[in-house]
């Protein structure tokens, strides 16, 4: 019976490693499906913000409170499943707590402390269920999450709940084990026969393993892969200035051109043949953009923050990021039917996320500011409205203004440059 059970967990392990590789990679191959196109990193600089941003989780002490209770959340699942290695290895080897020996009291010691965040886990994670679904905090009751978004959120913190439950009840069964939370748990056992508890025992440990292997097959298709993506997406987060706007260096060569015609190469009809300026579809935009759509934790500050959202304008940086990666996992199964991306008569653009929307930008670098793993929805906006400045000449009849007195004025003003002074000479006279 032993050998069976050995033999089936090791099944179950190598399926659950093999789908989540397989997802994995089809994430990989989605984010590079972006233009290999990212400013010059500092390793230096992407090393403090993987410490301090994912790790340290510095942006989210903003609020004290709500930090340190994702921190006890963050930390449960971090260091509680330190505990699963030894469950991988009980499950393979046919041993039980494997480490109890090697380790002595050291071992009682970590068990303890893992009880410790367990109970701390169950209470936070009711907490945020309450904050989600009976106080509803307005940036979760928001029309963005409607639907799967939201559930998904629940599941979460359901499993959360069942997982730390199944790891105290396993160990308040362990008749060789007595450990400082758990130990108030066995008088719920105590009119049941040994093998009674030894059955419950091993169910709790076979419903705790599969759970954590289901979770981690299910974090691919849920917003909580920023768990995992929060950590490369910190390290590549930019490192300039921030609200800087990047240039286009093929624009920056037009007007160069225009100036100095003498300075046009025989070639650069060519140079610029291919080039598509903004962003229509996910391929225009860079794989850094892609992942961040894949690293957004949907929690949405940076639409609490953004005064085009708080002044009732249809502009959800959340919903920008939401959308994105709508489209890109939608691509991917594209490519997945057909091996190759076939036109499906689909873009971000329009399909996805309206004019509306990306015109509501005030660039102000709010929602950048305020995410907790420096997503930035500002740099896919600036180049979606990009394209349909640059591609599809639609812009509103305040913006045709000014783009053509700063093409004839050098100034978004109606007046010419050689007027632009005539205030001060009135000012000079009344003196």
């Amino acid at each position: 019976m032993q050998y069976i059970q050995q033999v089936l967990f090791i099944l179950v392990l190598a399926a659950a490693i093999y789908l989540f590789a397989k997802k994995a990679g089809t994430i990989k191959r989605n984010i590079f499906l972006g233009i290999n196109e990212h400013e010059s990193h500092d390793a230096a600089t992407g090393w403090k913000n993987l410490i301090l941003l994912a790790l340290g989780q510095k942006k989210m002490f903003k609020n004290p409170l709500v930090a340190l209770m994702h921190l006890v959340v963050y930390a449960g699942f971090i260091i509680i499943n330190i505990e699963v290695l030894e469950i991988v290895l009980d499950g393979i080897l046919g041993t039980h707590r494997i480490f109890s020996v090697p380790l002595g009291g050291v071992y009682s010691w970590l068990i303890n402390s893992f009880e410790f965040l367990a109970v701390a886990v169950i209470f936070v994670c009711i907490i945020f269920l309450i904050r989600r679904n009976i106080i509803r905090i307005r940036r979760f009751a928001s029309n963005d999450l409607n639907g799967w978004p939201r559930s998904d959120a629940n599941y979460i913190l359901i499993t959360e709940i069942v997982l730390m439950s199944l790891f105290l009840t396993m160990d308040a069964c362990d008749p060789e084990q007595s450990f400082v939370l758990s130990q108030f748990l066995k008088p719920l056992f105590s009119s049941l026969n040994s093998g009674t508890i030894a059955a419950i025992e091993i169910t709790c440990w076979w419903l705790h393993i599969i759970g954590i292997l289901a979770f981690l097959n299910y974090l691919p298709y849920s917003k909580h892969l920023h768990i995992i993506l929060a950590f490369p997406n910190a390290y590549y987060a930019r490192t300039t200035v921030q609200g800087k706007m990047l240039n286009m260096p093929e624009i920056q060569k037009e007007v160069l051109y225009a100036m100095q015609p003498e300075l046009i190469p025989a070639d650069a009809s060519a140079e610029t043949a291919h080039k598509k300026f903004g962003a229509r579809d996910i391929f225009d935009l860079n794989w850094k953009n892609l992942l961040d759509a894949y690293s957004c934790t949907e929690c949405g500050r940076c639409t609490a923050a953004c005064p085009a959202n708080i002044t009732g304008k249809k502009l959800s940086p959340r919903h920008i990021m939401m959308k994105t990666r709508d489209r890109l996992e939608e691509v991917g199964r594209n490519i997945d039917s057909n091996k190759t991306f076939l036109d499906d008569n689909k873009s971000l653009l329009r399909d996805y996320i309206s004019e509306e929307e990306l015109r509501a930008c005030t660039t102000c670098n709010a929602c950048v500011e305020q995410c907790p793993v420096s997503i930035s929805p500002l740099d896919i906006i600036i180049r979606m409205r990009r394209y349909l400045i640059m591609e599809d000449s639609s812009a509103p009849q305040e913006w045709n203004s000014t783009f053509s007195n700063i093409e004839n004025n050098f100034a978004p003003w109606k007046f010419a440059p050689d007027e632009r002074d005539k205030w001060a000479e009135d000012l000079q006279s009344a003196g």
